[in-house]
């Protein structure tokens, strides 16, 4: 397997490469945006990690050129962790984001994840549940054509919804990735922002969306038969 590794700064770079390479991977190494996309784009990686800032042109402009000439999955590994900073990469079309610092065995199982995985992501960044629409590029949400006035978090845990559409998702991934926190299982903050999220979302609409599968976790899917 062999992956492309967009990264500038030296020492993370290296320290990347050693750790890949010792795992059983090719690894091609790219300092800036410019050739780290030229590289993408001509090479026949299985996988890209990609830093966000980037000399030349960052990570958020790379993934979205990468994402209309080829599909690949792309792990977006990065210091900036904000909420907007995700959904706006997964909108683009990243497979996974892991902030840095970071553990090596963690970046690992995602890599290997990913590559078995090996599933494209459509260039069309629209999100889509029934008459649920989602744009995590413009950051805006409809249903049968309302526009719906969401939160910052809640159109993010929305949007991870709907990028998993139809897996379960585990209180501890929706606290993960939308918080950035571990889990506590005595706060209720979860709980809280779903029940909010279905007031808007599936309240005023007869069919539902979000669902809760009981000691496991949530997941949003249709369940209408067609």
């Amino acid at each position: 397997m062999k992956i492309l590794l967009i990264e500038d700064e030296p020492k993370a770079a290296d320290y990347l490469r050693q750790g890949l390479a010792e795992s059983g991977y090719v690894i091609e190494v790219a300092h800036n945006g410019t050739d780290g996309l030229h590289a993408a784009v001509n090479g026949d990686h299985h996988l890209v990690i990609l830093d966000i800032m980037l000399p030349g042109i960052d990570g958020f402009a790379v993934l979205s050129a990468l994402r209309t000439a080829k599909q690949v999955p792309v792990l977006m590994l990065t210091a900036r962790g904000q909420t907007d900073d995700k959904v706006r990469g997964f909108g683009l079309g990243a497979d996974d984001y892991l902030v840095k610092p970071f553990q090596f065995p963690e970046l690992l199982a995602r890599v290997r994840a990913l590559l078995r995985r090996g599933q494209p992501i459509p260039v069309d960044p629209m999100l889509r549940a029934a008459d649920l629409e989602i744009d995590p590029v413009r950051h805006r949400a409809t249903r049968a054509g309302q526009r719906i006035d969401l939160s910052a978090k809640e159109f993010a845990l929305l949007t991870l919804l709907a990028q998993k559409m139809g897996e379960v998702l585990s209180r501890t991934q929706i606290a993960s990735l939308v918080w950035d926190i571990h889990f506590d299982s005595d706060t209720n903050v979860i709980e809280v922002a779903i029940r909010r999220l279905r007031a808007k979302i599936d309240d005023p609409f007869e069919e539902k969306l979000i669902h809760t599968v009981r000691g496991v976790g949530y997941v949003l899917e249709s369940r209408l038969t067609p």
